[in-house]
């Protein structure tokens, strides 16, 4: 980032950024097939297509446990940085750029509703609260069929 105040238009081209990370350079998320479909300062979709090599529970062709963690680690993730990146806006970018550097998961909370089945799923994420260290998120992640499968809240480290 160069030196200057972040602006709305930054927050804007980073978020296109952000998205390519997530989908692209992180390796476990390309495992998993994460396709970030929406993500504004306020909100993230991401989409997980039913794999053979997601499945938990062979018999009944379910999702396993830790792959629905997983994708509600990632939406959370997700959410916070964008949610930082909104926080940012009209303060130096080489502060933001190293706030960014620090977001990782503190705490995460899933609960399990409903039998993970389904062709594919849709994670949602948005902020319930931001401050100068913390961000706490919430994540729903739906079936094709918008079944609620698994709800969660997440803790991140953002200062």
């Amino acid at each position: 980032m160069s030196d200057g105040v972040l602006t709305a238009e930054d927050a804007e081209f980073y978020l296109v950024g952000l998205k390519q990370s997530y989908e692209e350079r992180m390796p476990f998320n390309r495992e998993l097939g994460i396709k970030v479909e929406e993500l504004s300062l306020d909100r993230a979709l991401i989409r997980v297509d039913m794999r053979n090599e997601l499945v938990g529970n062979y018999q009944r062709h379910m999702l396993h446990g830790g792959a629905i963690a997983a994708i509600m680690d990632t939406t959370g993730g997700i959410m916070a940085t964008a949610g930082l990146l909104k926080v940012c806006i009209g303060h130096p970018k080489t502060k933001a750029g190293e706030r960014f550097r620090r977001v990782s998961t503190i705490d995460l909370r899933v609960d399990y509703l409903r039998p993970g089945k389904g062709e594919y799923f849709s994670a949602t994420g948005s902020i319930l609260r931001i401050g100068s260290k913390i961000a706490v998120t919430r994540m729903e992640l739906a079936n094709n069929e918008g079944d609620l499968i698994a709800a969660a809240t997440g803790t991140y480290l953002v200062g």
